[in-house]
């Protein structure tokens, strides 16, 4: 394995010169910007300075996830307000620290989950029903009722660039409008609004006074159209939604207005950021030009492949969104996404339910007991495959086992498992943009597991640049914030991209063609394998007429058997 930080000259493509010549590339500001990071599991508020972007102070706390029944996932918006305050307040008391206020604090931006629903009454100011999270499927009747009318998933892809999905905010508008009478009744008395996450932060933050979301949260929404960046009325009147219950679509990057809520301690700060936290993460990498593509590495994967200013409209289920638009002026940049649904899972999954680890974070202790995997392979299936295979009666598999296989080739296989999984997603990504990616950034939780990104490197035969930041989600909400006109306190310059956090671990490649070619070839196989387990007996005609003339004899029956028992008692009866 080879590491390296901050390798001149490298693929990474992220020169890192004398700082003379950053200080010349770099407005000469001094002031603060603060992030509020909104994600699935946790919440939390970051300070950095500028221009340079160092965090300074931080706080987090974990966000609950309430599951009324199975796959449904929910939040409660008022805590989601409560937490942001909450860091924001422990943040800023840390500022003394380095010899700042709040007053130094010159705006502020926002990252959230995305697709994440909130629907909350205009008058009151108070939720309707608690957030729907991104990964619920009590919506699938919902989908299948419109796929029904349209004929197709797909149906909408050329104009959103996603499919009909329950991942989606349109189908969970219409679920909560179709399911939730507190809903309707506001709907009917023109109180209803909706929006995703960032939506409902702003509201609160400005007690009322903006209802509005940025292009890459709209564009995961399912209702707009990415070449007007508007509303699109079509989806609209399919999906049964009132334009006046969402906010108004702005860019990534410009003055929103102020934070007047008296409960924030960002009262009088301006709010100039707004990204999607994939997104933000792609611009934290600094993945900024047409072919560069990040992976985050959680639970799941989450890989996203800059487009450049053209919208590319996958042929394999890969999913178009808007990367990024840095001003009301600016260009719109575009994306392809790939997901892997189980990553970091499978490894809580040896640990919860195999008892294979004793913790998950161990992982990479025990997969290095063996050299290789001992030709075992973990087709991680729970609930199907997705791109590029969508196939939802697939389930998991582990094959190869022989009688000297151990558990720590099964922890090494789980590890391969998500690396071939990404080269699965990488693989459609170079075939539908047609550019040539020659590099993989990565960050998230799962990436201080060195083994794994060497063995990414070894599976996807090129260099992979793990972000010091680990998670570069806020410092790329940061980067948006303080950028925007009227705010100023750096200047965006992808070009040069000297800024003093950008630090790179280097993994290499150390396999051969031949060598991946064989290994892949064989993941391949096992996936196969793991295809077609989930079987839906449909019921025959000839079945259901047989049951049906057998149920309809019963009454009868039912009523001759009666008959001849009492007759029978009677003689019995008589007898004596």
């Amino acid at each position: 394995m080879t590491e390296g930080k901050n390798i001149p000259n490298s693929s990474a493509d992220v020169p890192f010169r004398s700082k003379e010549l950053r200080k010349q590339s770099l407005i000469q500001h001094t002031g603060l910007v603060g992030v509020i990071d909104e994600g699935t599991k946790t919440i939390g508020f970051s300070i950095y300075t500028t221009p340079d972007f160092n965090e300074i102070a931080a706080h987090r706390v974990e966000l609950s996830v309430i599951s009324p029944q199975d796959g449904w996932y929910e939040q409660d918006p008022l805590e989601i307000m409560a937490s942001i305050n909450k860091c924001a307040e422990e943040a800023i008391k840390q500022l003394p620290e380095h010899g700042f206020s709040s007053s130094d604090i010159v705006s502020v931006g926002i990252t959230n989950q995305r697709e994440t629903t909130i629907v909350w009454d205009a008058v009151t100011g108070k939720p309707l029903y608690n957030a729907i999270v991104w990964k619920d499927i009590r919506t699938s009747s919902t989908v299948e009722k419109i796929v029904a009318k349209v004929q197709d998933p797909n149906h909408f892809r050329n104009i959103t660039g996603l499919p009909i999905s329950t991942y989606f905010s349109a189908l969970k508008i219409r679920w909560l409008k179709d399911n939730v009478p507190e809903v309707r009744q506001a709907i009917r008395g023109q109180r209803c609004k909706a929006g995703t996450v960032d939506s409902w932060i702003v509201w609160n933050l400005t007690n009322g006074a903006l209802h509005i979301t940025d292009v890459t949260n709209a564009s995961r929404t399912l209702l707009m159209n990415l070449e007007t960046q508007n509303w699109d009325p079509v989806l609209l009147k399919t999906f049964a939604i009132k334009e006046d219950m969402l906010p108004t679509i702005r860019s990534c990057s410009e003055i929103f207005g102020k934070i007047t809520s008296e409960r924030s301690a960002l009262r009088g700060m301006t709010l100039s950021g707004i990204m999607g936290n994939q997104q933000a993460s792609l611009l934290g990498q600094m993945c900024v030009k047409p072919g560069q593509t990040k992976n985050t590495y959680r639970s799941g994967c989450f890989l996203l492949c800059n487009t450049g200013d053209k919208p590319v409209f996958s042929r394999h289920g890969l999913l178009t969104t808007v990367a990024y638009k840095l001003g009301p002026q600016a260009p719109t940049i575009y994306a392809i996404e790939g997901a892997v649904s189980v990553a970091g899972h499978a490894l809580s999954w040896l640990q919860n339910k195999m008892r294979i680890l004793p913790d998950s974070r161990d992982a990479e202790k025990y997969a290095e007991m063996v050299p290789t995997s001992g030709d075992v392979y973990f087709v991680p299936a729970f609930t199907g495959l997705y791109a590029p295979y969508w196939r939802q009666n697939a389930r998991g598999i582990i094959i190869g086992l022989t009688q000297f296989t151990r558990k720590n080739h099964i922890v090494r296989a789980a590890l391969e498992s998500i690396c071939f999984q990404t080269r699965d997603i990488l693989e459609c990504m170079h075939q539908e943009c047609g550019y040539e990616i020659n590099k993989l950034h990565a960050d998230g939780k799962l990436t201080t597991n060195n083994l794994l990104m060497q063995l990414q490197a070894d599976t996807i035969g090129m260099p992979v640049f793990r972000s010091q930041l680990m998670d570069s989600t806020a410092f790329g909400a940061a980067m948006c914030a303080a950028q925007a006109e009227g705010i100023d306190l750096c200047k965006f310059e992808p070009e040069k991209r000297y800024y003093e956090n950008v630090h790179y671990d280097t993994f290499l490649a150390t396999t051969t063609d031949v060598e991946r070619k064989e290994r892949y070839g064989k993941w391949k196989r096992a996936v196969e394998r793991s295809l077609g387990w989930v079987i839906k007996q449909k019921k025959t005609r000839e079945h259901t007429e047989e049951n049906y003339r057998m149920l309809s004899s019963l009454p009868a029956s039912i009523f001759l058997i009666s008959s001849f028992a009492m007759l029978v008692h009677s003689f019995a009866a008589t007898a004596q």
